[in-house]
């Protein structure tokens, strides 16, 4: 098929790399514009930016898609369908009616649970089970369109955004190339009403951990948030910024480090925090931490 590949960040690179490997003509690659990065604060182009130039595939990086002008550009691309992950920009109804067989989005949750921006790290958060990848044929609404496929997966104990993040990633690509090769005989699926939630955009004035929460929550709240923004504490005057963990036996005031390397209490039960980083530093296991920053036992984290 003649594809118009849409994303902007790392989730999207396996998905344009299986496009590619299954033999679709990919038009053009549409993707956010080079953001300013680095100590230098240089424009840097997206993951599938370079992604796609190393490929020697078109790229376009508009602002905005209401305007005529791209309407048009896009239009003329004559594409069958538009595969769209990440991207970043909302498609104004022109775009949407554009190709032949429309837009498929492919979304890291199973719709309509999770419609919106932070599908995986709110799935992780609020303590699911499962969750996996929707194929949808896109409509103006958020996240609200007819599913063609999906795919499941557990979320594990030791699950970051990271680790399902990548996972997911692999599972969106492998999902939207059966989609394609199957897209006559698949009838979309309307959304239930039952059961809709939205992943709002995390913000960074929720990564600061409540010890006083349950344990439960604070490992998951942890996870959920790593490797970005970070769930952070304040630890010996410092911004301590907290990257896996577990839960642990144990009990004290919430804050307090009750095990060495760094078991530390919560509202109810402990985590134990397996890894993470300080103020220009970069990630490490918590043994590490602790051998040049002492959290001894009965430090209060805040």
């Amino acid at each position: 098929m003649r594809v118009v590949f849409m994303g902007t960040p790392d989730f999207s690179v396996p998905v344009l790399d299986a496009l590619v490997a299954a033999g679709h003509e990919i038009a053009a690659v549409y993707c956010q514009p080079p953001r300013p990065a680095g100590r230098g604060k240089k424009d840097r182009p997206s993951p599938v930016q370079a992604r796609a130039e190393s490929l020697g595939l078109p790229v376009r990086h508009p602002v905005s898609l209401r305007g005529t002008a791209e309407q048009e550009a896009f239009a003329a691309l004559e594409a069958d369908v538009a595969v769209v992950v990440a991207y970043g920009l909302i498609l104004p109804r022109p775009i949407l009616d554009a190709p032949r067989h429309g837009c498929l989005n492919i979304h890291a949750s199973l719709l309509p649970r999770w419609r919106g921006a932070a599908p995986i790290q709110r799935a992780i958060m609020a303590g699911d089970a499962e969750t996996g990848v929707c194929i949808m044929q896109m409509e103006a609404g958020l996240d609200t369109g007819p599913v063609l496929l999906r795919a499941a997966t557990p979320i594990r104990d030791d699950d970051t955004a990271a680790t399902l993040h990548d996972r997911l990633s692999g599972m969106g690509a492998r999902l939207i190339v059966e989609a394609l090769d199957r897209r006559p005989e698949l009838e979309p699926v309307p959304q239930p009403e039952a059961g809709v939630t939205y992943a709002d955009k995390i913000d960074k004035a929720e990564a600061r951990v409540d010890w006083t929460r349950p344990a439960p929550e604070v490992d998951r709240h942890i996870r959920g948030l790593s490797p970005f923004p970070g769930a952070w504490c304040e630890a010996g005057g410092q911004r301590l910024k907290l990257l896996d963990s577990r839960l642990a036996t144990g009990a004290g005031v919430p804050g307090e480090v009750i095990a060495a390397p760094l078991t530390v209490a919560c509202g109810t039960q402990a985590v134990r925090i397996v890894a993470a980083q300080r103020p220009g530093k970069g990630p490490m296991p918590a043994e590490t931490l602790v051998l040049g920053f002492a959290l001894p036992v009965g430090t209060r984290l805040d």
